[in-house]
């Protein structure tokens, strides 16, 4: 499937410039619509501890919230002004519902979502980001904060399991794949027999290559090492700009999707991420 519907979801002023870089980039390799999405936070008060809020309070705090989604429009307008592609700005409210809950509504109507790596940001966060790899049901593509490229899809590695994520994950990367991207599809376990043989891989292999990408295979012992280190690290060697992988899976042979692993990608990676679920 092409990609033709791209959200970027961006969540502050410090990630927005590296986020934006990668969604134009593959917004302009496919020709797509780009939607930048910014959610405003609802100030919430819990039940259990005993505050009064001033109207005052309630409207200093949207006054900041549009501040922000203020420069976060400035920065989208900047990426996408001299653009030929079609580009919208939205912002929405959380106002009753979570800020997730409205990402998750607006992804799934569309074919790919990025968001920024919120493993240095605040919690909340943090579980927006969760929320929207597991309930979207689309591809999300989580770009570091500090990415100083804006290459992504040119060079995969995919982090193959026998799993449905992992499945999903193999069949979305085609969406943001380049038309004439390499990629490495990599299992990382104990290797049963001849590598050669392996015939899932081989059948990957020939599978991309009818999509017209230039495909390879790999086969790596954890040696006692995380596997997202060893797939970080392989990635690193083999040049990637985009990881791919399923996320939050169940426990496994040859898993690449539990939700440690997911955790770890999340937590450690410098090149962006596409995860599936």
């Amino acid at each position: 499937m092409p990609l033709r519907t791209l959200l970027v979801c961006l969540i502050d002023m410090e990630t927005a410039d590296a986020t934006m870089a990668c969604a134009v980039q593959l917004a302009r390799m496919h020709n797509a619509h780009l939607v930048g999405l910014h959610v405003l936070d609802a100030l919430v008060v819990y039940p259990g501890i005993a505050v009064h809020l001033t109207q005052d309070v309630y409207a200093a705090f949207h006054e900041r919230q549009l501040e922000r989604a203020r420069g976060i429009e400035a920065i989208f307008a900047r990426h996408t002004d001299r653009e030929d592609f079609v580009s919208e700005w939205r912002m929405l409210q959380a106002q009753a519902t979570s800020a997730a809950e409205r990402i998750v509504d607006s992804a799934r109507m569309a074919d790919l979502v990025m968001m920024p790596n919120a493993t240095t940001a605040r919690d909340q966060d943090k579980r927006v980001q969760a929320r929207v790899i597991r309930e979207a049901g689309r591809p999300v593509i989580v770009v570091p904060g500090d990415y100083a490229q804006n290459n992504v899809g040119t060079r995969l590695v995919l982090g193959w399991s026998d799993t449905r994520e992992a499945t999903r994950a193999a069949h979305d990367l085609l969406i943001a794949a380049a038309p004439d991207a390499e990629l490495s599809v990599l299992r990382i376990g104990k290797q049963q027999g001849d590598v050669l043989k392996d015939f899932e891989l081989n059948e990957f292999a020939a599978l991309y290559d009818r999509h017209g990408l230039k495909a390879k295979t790999a086969h790596l012992d954890r040696d006692g090492d995380d596997i997202a280190e060893v797939l970080l690290r392989y990635a690193f060697e083999d040049g990637a700009d985009l990881v791919v992988t399923g996320a939050f899976g169940h426990s496994r042979a040859y898993d690449f999707v539990l939700g440690a692993v997911t955790q770890g990608l999340l937590r450690d990676a410098k090149v962006p991420v596409l995860f599936s679920h």
